[in-house]
């Protein structure tokens, strides 16, 4: 019988996902692997983590990776490629590692070009660290720091990551992207690929924002949490190519 489809060489074979029923980590770290596979650079690939969930990510993949500070993912990626320029490297990162306590990071890397790859996942809150309010949180939205859900005169309003950088004049590619559908998902992964072969090519910063549920910290279920993603999350997060050059 013919195989037509099997195990990415890109995540460890003993592995079975951990991740919370309904979280989109295991699909997209899937995806990552996949790409990296069907590029032929998993040999010279390393994962640089955020923390919190997308930290767990070093239990799964079968490349080199490291943990970076929190916040400082594209600090350290900046210090892996350019001492080591032939490296492919990336960043996975949450919303609260990217774009809170990782903001300065995140806009210095995409302002001066730097040449490696961003997987971002937005969920709208913290994941792993106390379902916090976080910088994607939605207007109304509750948190663990703001139980009355968040107030734009007290918080401020969600943060739109891809429109922000896209003010900048160096980033080369600026995608979002979800993964709550068969036709989304695939779409994620030509994202993802595309952003990887930027980098390849040397053609500077891309990121991958990719718009993601959280069912046990937003108090939902699996399928709530897909709906949620339809009804909420995509009218404030639309998906789509902000930069492409």
């Amino acid at each position: 019988m013919e195989k037509v489809y099997e195990r990415t060489k890109g995540i460890q074979e003993d592995k079975v996902s951990g991740f919370c029923p309904g979280c989109m980590h295991s699909t997209i770290a899937k995806l990552i692997g996949e790409v990296l596979e069907e590029l032929d650079v998993l040999d010279r690939t390393v994962l640089v983590e955020g923390v919190g969930c997308c930290g767990l990510l070093m239990d799964y993949v079968s490349y080199d990776n490291t943990c970076a500070p929190h916040g400082r993912a594209c600090a350290v990626a900046t210090g892996i490629k350019r001492t080591n320029p032939d490296t492919i490297c990336y960043t996975y990162q949450g919303d609260g590692d990217l774009a809170a306590i990782g903001l300065g990071e995140t806009m210095s890397a995409a302002n001066r070009g730097e040449n490696f790859t961003v997987i971002f996942v937005n969920n709208g809150i913290y994941g792993m660290t106390g379902g916090q309010l976080a910088p994607t949180t939605l207007v109304g939205m509750k948190a663990t720091t703001a139980v009355n859900g968040r107030d734009p005169k007290e918080h401020g309003y969600p943060m739109h990551m891809c429109e922000i950088l896209n003010q900048l004049e160096a980033p080369a590619y600026l995608e979002r992207c979800s993964c709550n559908t068969p036709k989304n998902v695939r779409a994620t992964k030509r994202a993802i690929k595309k952003a990887f072969q930027n980098q390849i090519d040397g053609k500077g910063f891309s990121l991958v924002e990719i718009v993601t549920s959280c069912p046990t910290n937003w108090g939902m279920d699996a399928l709530k949490s897909l709906d949620f993603l339809e009804e909420k999350m995509f009218k404030e997060f639309p998906l789509g190519v902000f930069r492409d050059r």
